[in-house]
């Protein structure tokens, strides 16, 4: 009996790592798996670097990026780090949504 005493603050010691380690890090990496096989054409997405665009093709394992008009990256569809699931506007001289003449005010 004394030596489970001994053993028991190692035990105790590995579940809290585990809950408060090990199992969050296994979420969010569940999160990011799901989230990285439901893209879809036209979602604006940011890549772990840092960059925005908009998601133009998808490959098996390459997304294609539009950043900027004629200006498409491909990149691993790993880099994927959130996406926005609002339809990207195509045309950016169109006044922002709920203002009058696009400037915000």
């Amino acid at each position: 009996m004394p030596e489970l005493a001994r053993l028991l603050p190692f035990v105790a010691i590995a579940l809290i790592f585990w809950l408060l380690v090990m199992r969050p890090a296994s979420r969010r990496q569940k999160e990011i798996a799901r989230l990285q096989a439901g893209l879809g054409v036209g979602d604006k997405v940011m890549l772990s670097s840092g960059i925005y665009g908009v998601i133009g093709a998808i490959a098996e394992d390459r997304v294609h990026v539009q950043v900027a008009d004629g200006v498409v990256l491909e990149v691993a569809r790993g880099a994927v780090a959130s996406v926005d699931r609002e339809p990207a506007r195509n045309d950016p001289t169109d006044p922002t949504p709920g203002t009058v003449d696009g400037t915000g005010a």
